[in-house]
This record gives structure tokens, C-alpha cells and sequence, in this order.
């Protein structure tokens, strides 16, 4: 069976796109670079440098949709800051490129879409954990994208018929996640500190609350919503750890020597419901954060 993952050389597309092939699928991949990695690569995979943001390159997308199952849409340019910054750049990328990416999936008669979505979409909330029919509040270009993007995969699903599921996806971390950059998560930037001896740096008091989500138990969640006779009617689903720490709780798990600064705009904490996702998927999550960053610090 053939399965294409866009975004396939990125942090969680190719973890997927190894996941995948390790259970016998034929998969091809989409990736323009260049945020994704060359080491990141399978050998095993197909590859197709293209950039799918382009509108004049959604006849060479239904091209390289044709026989194939399952798209699983992990392309986008990630990150709630850097889309305050630059949220031009974010709009094209993460709205238009979804747009061709289904439209040509519909034209190539894909069967099923697999959004890679966000926690960001629920915003700044007291109401935890966050249920997928709480309300919805955006506060940043990035989140607003991702919730346009659910959006859009119930209207193809309504309109044009091909199955969609929308995974909302909180903190996700694990294997060759961003270390340095604007890209990079917390985690991300504790780790980079840490090999480089530095102090951890902790926006405001450190008392934000996250639900950190392993990049493996992403992946299961995807491919179970591939296969799951339950879903692809536009369901919105949460993928999270359904427990959440606080920053101040990280940092003391990675280092010892820590740096307060300006507190960032961003909700104090989330949480994620995940009763759905272990109803409909028959998923659930089996990484721990803390022994997950044990293991790292021991290799």
C-alpha cells in the first residue's frame, strides 16, 4: 500500500515516514527543504522535492497523489512566535499549501487525509483538560492557520468527499526535534543549554503548565488514524499525554542552573482530553517525559 507523508523530512514527518515503512508500506515523501533535513532522509522512501504552497504545482501534486491510500499532512512552518513575527510568510505556507495539497489529493482520489493539527487552536483557557468541543480561541497567525486548517478538512470531507481526520497535537518532543532556532521548542532549547553547558533560559516564572506529547506516540496516532473504520468524517481529535508539568519541572529534570526572563505571550497552561482518541483510535499514549529525558542525558 502506498502512503505519502508531506513535510516527510522534518521532525515528525520523518519519524512517521520511518514508522511506516518499518510495517511494510510503500512511501513517498514531499519536502521542499527547507526547514526539513537531508539526515533526515529514509532510503527506503521516495522523495520529491516540491514546493507545495505553489499553485502552478498542483497538477504535479495529483500526479504524485495517484494510487496513493493515505496522505498524512505534517508540512507546515511551526511555532506560535515566529508566526506573530512574519505571518505573511506562515499564511501561504501553512493555509495555501493545504488547500492545494487537498485539493489535489481529491482530483488523485485519495481515500484519506490525516491533518497534522494543533492545541494552540483552544488559546488561553481555564477550562482543563481540553475537550475537541470546547470552544475555540486563536491568538496568534499560527493558530488561527491551524484552526482554518481543520476547518477546511471537514469542508473537503462535506464537498469533495475524501476522508479527513484532523489530529490536534500538544508539545510534541522525542528524536530529532529542533534544538536551536525559532523553531525550536522549550524541550528543544533546554537541550541545546545543556550540551552547551549554558544556564537554562525560563520565560517568566517557569510556572506554565504543558502537556509534552512523545513524537512516537504521534506517529502511532496517525497511522491508527489511517486504518481506523471510526473516523474520516472531518473528527477532530486530541494527541496528547493527558498529564501536564510545569516549565520550572523540566528545567529541574535537565539541568541545574537557570536563567529567568520576559514572559512570553502564550496561555499559562493546556491540557489535552484524550478520551476520544482512546475511543476512536484505540490509542493511547506510553511515553513519559521524564523517561524519556532520563534515557537522553544517558546516551
Amino acid at each position: 500500500m502506498k502512503m505519502l507523508v508531506t513535510g516527510g523530512a522534518g521532525f515528525i514527518g520523518s519519524n512517521l515516514v520511518d514508522q511506516l515503512i518499518l510495517e511494510g508500506y510503500k512511501v513517498h515523501v514531499i519536502d521542499n527543504f527547507i526547514s526539513g533535513k537531508k539526515e533526515n532522509c529514509n532510503d527506503e522512501a521516495v522523495y520529491h522535492k516540491l514546493d507545495i504552497s505553489i499553485i502552478n504545482n498542483t497538477n504535479t501534486l495529483k500526479n504524485i497523489f495517484e494510487d496513493v491510500d493515505t496522505i498524512f499532512h505534517c508540512a507546515a512552518l511551526a511555532r506560535v512566535q515566529p508566526s506573530i513575527v512574519d505571518p505573511l510568510k506562515y499564511e501561504v505556507n501553512n493555509t495555501l499549501g493545504l488547500i492545494n495539497v487537498l485539493k489535489a489529493a481529491a482530483d488523485a482520489k485519495v481515500r484519506r487525509f490525516i491533518y497534522s493539527a494543533s492545541s494552540s487552536v483552544y488559546g488561553p483557557t481555564d477550562n482543563l483538560p481540553s475537550k475537541e468541543s470546547d470552544p475555540i480561541n486563536p491568538i496568534s497567525p499560527y493558530a488561527n492557520q491551524k484552526y482554518y486548517g481543520e476547518l477546511c478538512c471537514r469542508m473537503f470531507y462535506e464537498v469533495y468527499g475524501i476522508e479527513t481526520v484532523s489530529l490536534r497535537y500538544f508539545n510534541v518532543y522525542g528524536e530529532r526535534q529542533c534544538l536551536g532556532g525559532s523553531y525550536a521548542t522549550v524541550l528543544g532549547i533546554f537541550l541545546d543549554q545543556l550540551q552547551n553547558d549554558k544556564p537554562l533560559t525560563i520565560n517568566g516564572d517557569g510556572n506554565q503548565r504543558r502537556d509534552f506529547t512523545y513524537v512516537g506516540d504521534v506517529v502511532k496516532a496517525n497511522i491508527l488514524a489511517s486504518l481506523s473504520k471510526k473516523v474520516g468524517g472531518g473528527e477532530v481529535i486530541n494527541i496528547g499525554s493527558g498529564i501536564n508539568i510545569s516549565i520550572n519541572e523540566v528545567a529541574n529534570m535537565i539541568g541545574d542552573k537557570f536563567e529567568f526572563k520576559q514572559a512570553l505571550k502564550e496561555p499559562f497552561a493546556n491540557l489535552a482530553s484524550i478520551e476520544k482518541a482512546k475511543k476512536l483510535l484505540d490509542w493511547e499514549p506510553k511515553m513519559h517525559l521524564n523517561s524519556w529525558i532520563a534515557s537522553y542525558k544517558n546516551e
